[in-house]
């Protein structure tokens, strides 16, 4: 059980994590205050679009090497 704490903690503080967690920090910073831009908006669309389009694609490329 430790292990596995320890093995998400490690992912978790990969550079495209942090960034991706900041990101939305100042996301909801911005939606709080009602400073939401357009042009922001489009940025942080893309980015946790590719954050989490990346995990899909590893889940589907893992999943067709473990059969």
């Amino acid at each position: 059980m430790k292990e596995v704490l320890l093995h998400r903690l490690a992912r978790l503080l990969c550079v495209k994590s942090l960034v991706t967690l900041a990101l939305t920090a100042v996301f909801a910073f911005l939606a709080f205050t009602g400073e939401v831009s357009q042009d922001f908006m489009t940025v942080y669309t893309v980015i946790i679009a590719f954050y989490f389009g990346t995990q899909s694609e590893r889940k589907l490329q893992s999943g067709v090497n473990g059969q």
